[in-house]
């Protein structure tokens, strides 16, 4: 069956190290009612907590961009992923330590830098495993891990959390990280060097555009400088990806962070049903995910059209995530859970930023790009966690909050549509120059060939 789709193996891969990524990221948001009651730490103490993981998380993206187009995807990803896992066992040990506070915001802070090359890495690999007319559904599967994480982990941890004790989330998540670990490093390959994968299938992702001679290390490569990451931000289309995907981030770290305890301090769930209830919006978030990567490859086949197959399923999901505000609104509990999953469906939908990188990202500089994008991106949770809890220490109630945070989809459209354009790959000067420089000469070409003849 997967004789000549070596690539959808590969996908799967990559997919499984984000799933753990993010499954470790909120393991302190299961974990946090019981860790902060136990060990006495405040609400603002809390959204630090959720947020120091986030301000590594963006000052080490640019750098683990760099690193992965420098070394490649495979060691950058595995050094990180052994890092981040100890450091996520490490957490559940803090009740032994004086100053726990410390000792979290520490640990937090190094997983985030450790977690960095994820993105990057993936942009990376389905720029040279995928065919652009297959990214869109490539890239929807990739994505929707970050809720199939918290499908399968929430209510794992929750129960950890309810049975054993919330150190023992720390641990077990630990625990399958490093399994993970030695997963990657023995079915991890680039294209050229991937002992399994046939001339046929190479040939397939060559022809639709796939980038297959990003080699694993590219050492002799000029390495991206700070003024050629700079020209980024020369790009119109890019800076409004950049802009959007902050606010795509900012709704996404609402779920990650803020919303068990949602449940648990303004709904009265227990702790094990909140793990149990927030999978359902995380599951609805999985199958939006999912779906519009089939949609937008199918509207990219009909239309033709890239620009217009990316922009209309973020368009239609990212309104939609705004529902989530008419929670201030209802007493229900199933009325709440059935509007946050329709704004995750809707989150889900809407969230083709690695796609569009994987499209529109310089050729020498794909990880680069990546890592700027998600540093922009994962900005938002540094600061949606921190606004949330002084909106909550200011006025006990999460009413502004879900305000905040839903309006972020409205403004990711108007990004979209106002910013961004035309959606194609941007060439850096110097390429573009250099382009242009052989088409001249060529053209030359064929003006002496015709006078001589």
């Amino acid at each position: 069956m997967f004789a000549h789709r070596k690539r959808f193996v590969i996908l799967a891969l990559i997919t499984i190290v984000l799933t753990f990524s993010t499954g470790d990221r909120a393991t302190l948001s299961v974990a946090g009612a019981g860790m902060s009651k136990e060990l006495g730490l405040s609400l603002i103490e809390m959204g630090w907590l959720f947020s120091s993981f986030a301000w590594a998380y963006v000052l080490a993206h640019i750098p683990a961009g760099w690193l992965v187009d420098k070394l490649g995807a495979k060691r950058t990803v595995l050094y990180g992923l052994v890092l981040w896992s100890i450091c996520t066992m490490l957490q559940g040990a803090v009740g032994l330590i004086g100053s726990a506070f410390v000792s979290l915001l520490a640990l937090r802070f190094l997983m985030g830098i450790f977690e960095a090359p994820v993105g990057p890495a993936s942009g990376r690999v389905i720029a040279m495993w995928f065919p652009s007319s297959e990214r869109g559904v490539a890239g929807a599967i990739f994505n929707s891990a970050q809720y199939l994480s918290l499908a399968v982990f929430t209510p794992l941890m929750g129960w950890l959390d309810h049975r054993f004790g919330w150190e023992h989330v720390f641990s077990v998540m630990g625990d399958l990280g490093l399994l993970l670990a030695c997963t990657w490093m023995a079915w991890f390959h680039v294209p050229a060097t991937h002992p399994g994968v046939s001339e046929q299938e190479l040939e397939t992702i060559r022809a639709g555009g796939a980038l297959t001679d990003l080699n694993a290390r590219t050492a002799s490569d000029k390495s991206p400088d700070a003024p050629r990451i700079r020209d980024l931000f020369k790009s119109r289309m890019l800076v409004g990806i950049f802009i959007a995907q902050y606010c795509i981030n900012a709704i996404t770290w609402f779920f990650v962070s803020w919303f068990p305890t949602y449940l648990v301090k303004k709904r009265g769930f227990s702790i094990l049903n909140a793990g149990f209830v927030a999978s359902v919006p995380a599951i609805a978030g999985f199958i939006g995910g999912v779906t519009t990567g089939f949609v937008t490859d199918w509207l990219l086949k009909r239309s033709g059209s890239l620009t217009l197959a990316r922009k209309v399923p973020v368009t239609i999901g990212l309104l939609l995530t705004s529902v989530m505000i008419g929670c201030n609104f209802v007493d229900a509990d199933w009325m709440v859970i059935g509007l946050m999953a329709l704004a995750f469906f809707g989150k889900g939908f809407g969230s083709l930023g690695w796609t569009v990188v994987a499209d529109t990202a310089p050729k020498a500089l794909i990880g680069t790009t990546g890592g700027v994008f998600n540093a922009i991106g994962n900005m938002a949770g540094i600061i949606t966690p921190l606004i949330i809890g002084y909106l909550l220490q200011a006025t006990g109630s999460f009413h502004w909050a879900l305000v905040f945070v839903g309006a972020h989809g409205i403004v990711a459209v108007l990004s979209y549509w106002l910013i961004v354009g035309r959606i194609e790959r941007f060439e850096l000067p110097e390429a573009a120059g250099r382009a242009a420089g052989a088409r001249s000469r060529k053209a030359a070409a064929v003006v002496a060939a015709q006078r001589t003849s």
